[in-house]
């Protein structure tokens, strides 16, 4: 089994169980890699692992806003699976409030500010650091890191607050830092932007009042459509490919026409 896996590259993916990182899973178990889902819910991961087709795939708990959590994942995949060769980092967080829509700035506390961004930019600083730390221990062929921005980060959020919006702000400025500080172990490190996305979290920033509906800008978009989770996925495997070996420090924005530069 240890010479089977020391063929296949490791894959682990933060928020696991969400639509994007599942879909990503899904992508890289049907191209041979060995995925470690990661999620707070450690029994909803397994079973999200459960489901991937092909085996040696692994679910595990972790907290990416806690320092020890996230020592002790890694300490856990690459005890019992083997040395990351991918990072997505898909736990993300777009607000603690229990109502929909988005929390306007005179109502965003600071307790709300600190929570978002300790997921969303705490969270990826701290999984890419522990991933850099480890890969200058043990070196893997083909590194790769792969950050989830958005849209929000570019442009100020349509439908998200000031708080998620920042702390995507800063995970694409993060990007850009650690790609410079990680390209010398040959490891790359890119972003996603994505725009509006049928997820979970989309949906949520509908108001009550237009409750049912994916998202409430759609006129807003160039092709018509809010995206889809495979989409995303797609974005992401081939940033993880051995072929975009001469990628890093890049933005790749999948949103529809919504921002072109």
């Amino acid at each position: 089994m240890a010479s089977e896996q020391a063929t296949r590259r490791i894959a682990l993916l933060t928020g696991g169980t969400g639509g994007l990182a599942q879909a990503t899973a899904e992508r890289f178990a049907a191209v041979g890699m060995t995925v470690v889902i990661a999620d707070l819910d450690a029994a909803r991961a397994r079973t999200a692992a459960e489901s991937l087709p092909g085996d040696g795939h692994r679910g595990i708990g972790m907290n990416v806003s806690d320092e020890a959590s996230v020592r002790s994942a890694f300490d856990q995949v690459e005890g019992e699976v083997g040395p990351v060769a991918v990072l997505g980092c898909f736990a993300g967080l777009l607000s603690t409030a229990s109502v929909p829509g988005r929390v306007l700035l005179t109502d965003l506390t600071l307790d709300e500010w600190e929570k978002v961004n300790a997921v969303n930019a705490r969270g990826t600083f701290l999984c890419i650091r522990e991933m850099a730390r480890r890969r200058a221990a043990v070196p893997v062929a083909h590194g790769r890191i792969i950050t989830i921005a958005s849209l929000a980060g570019q442009q100020g959020g349509l439908a998200a607050g000031a708080a998620y919006s920042a702390s995507k702000g800063a995970v694409l400025a993060l990007t850009k830092v650690c790609a410079r500080e990680l390209a010398s172990q040959a490891i790359t490190v890119n972003a996603i932007a994505p725009g509006p996305i049928d997820t979970q979290m989309l949906r949520s920033t509908v108001p009550a009042a237009r409750a049912g509906e994916k998202y409430e800008h759609v006129q807003g978009i160039p092709l018509g459509r809010v995206g889809l989770p495979g989409e995303i996925a797609a974005a992401v495997a081939w940033l993880a490919s051995v072929d975009a070996g001469y990628i890093t420090g890049a933005t790749i924005d999948v949103n529809g026409g919504l921002y072109m530069r």
